[in-house]
């Protein structure tokens, strides 16, 4: 076999004292072959291959949640916060009954179980710190959770996250009357936890954040019902577990009958606290 003749053709581009008879399917020029990179057909250069790369279009990250996932602007959220003023703006005017109309007191779960719901939309009349930051709080989780999990089961995990706040005031507090949206809020923040763990998220900004909001809840004379945010955040935990477990389309009733359970446990529960509270007062 004869060697073919030299020129500075048949010598790699990059390095001139390697022969090569390679050339780049894009550009053409001789590449040796630790220049080249293997393509559909033929090889590349590595500066064709950047230019590729950079030309390329950008995929987003699929959304796990991405088969019942709804439409990307977060109504739901904003209904709760526009409510959340509105009716702060209704405590707030002369003669006003509806912060004792709404807000959760343990002793009146019976004849009045809804409060327990009602409570999360009610804030410290004249604290405008307490509705601020509890919608500020809102703000920032409320719509990355609703994109991911879509509107209707979004609102269930608010609702469920604040009904296991109003249940843990119920078992641990039940002489403490509470208010404001922190419960529902701290389940929010256990249901994002849970679902950025699960898919490899970075969580310790969150954890810091969980961590802080939960020591501030124990520092004396802060008025602050820690036992809500406690039980707002094992419920939300649950409920996204639930939805994680659940994500195919062919799991919808599984999701709903396991939701169910989440719910049926923190009604029990309240059953539990109403009688250990009316033994407590016989």
């Amino acid at each position: 076999m004869t060697s073919a003749p030299g020129s500075s053709a048949n010598f790699c581009y990059r390095h001139p004292d390697r022969q090569s008879y390679i050339l780049c399917q894009r550009c053409g020029r001789t590449i040796c072959p630790q220049c080249q990179t293997q393509a559909a057909v033929g090889v590349h250069c590595p500066e064709c291959v950047r230019e590729a790369r950079a030309s390329a279009p950008r995929v987003r990250r699929a959304n796990p949640f991405a088969r019942f996932a709804g439409s990307d602007a977060p109504r739901v959220t904003w209904a709760i916060m526009a409510l959340c003023v509105i009716i702060y703006v209704l405590q707030i005017l002369p003669g006003s009954v509806v912060t004792q109309l709404l807000l959760y007191y343990p002793p009146i779960t019976t004849s009045q179980p809804w409060r327990m719901i009602t409570s999360l939309f009610v804030h410290s009349p004249g604290s405008l710190l307490h509705i601020g930051l509890n919608m500020l709080s809102l703000f920032l989780f409320g719509p990355l959770l609703e994109r991911l999990v879509g509107h209707w089961r979004f609102l269930v995990l608010y609702l469920v996250s604040g009904f296991g706040g109003s249940v843990a005031v119920l078992l641990i507090a039940p002489g403490t009357p509470v208010l404001g949206a922190s419960g529902a809020i701290f389940g929010l923040l256990g249901a994002f936890f849970i679902i950025q763990r699960n898919f490899g998220g970075n969580t310790t900004q969150l954890l810091v954040v969980i961590g802080i909001n939960l020591v501030v809840g124990f520092l004396p004379g802060t008025n602050i019902a820690w036992q809500a945010h406690v039980g707002g955040l094992i419920a939300g935990a649950a409920v996204a577990l639930v939805y994680l477990r659940t994500r195919r389309r062919d799991q919808r009733t599984q999701q709903i009958v396991f939701v169910g359970l989440v719910v049926a446990v923190l009604v029990a529960l309240t059953a539990v606290g109403v009688v250990l509270l009316a033994v407590s007062r016989a």
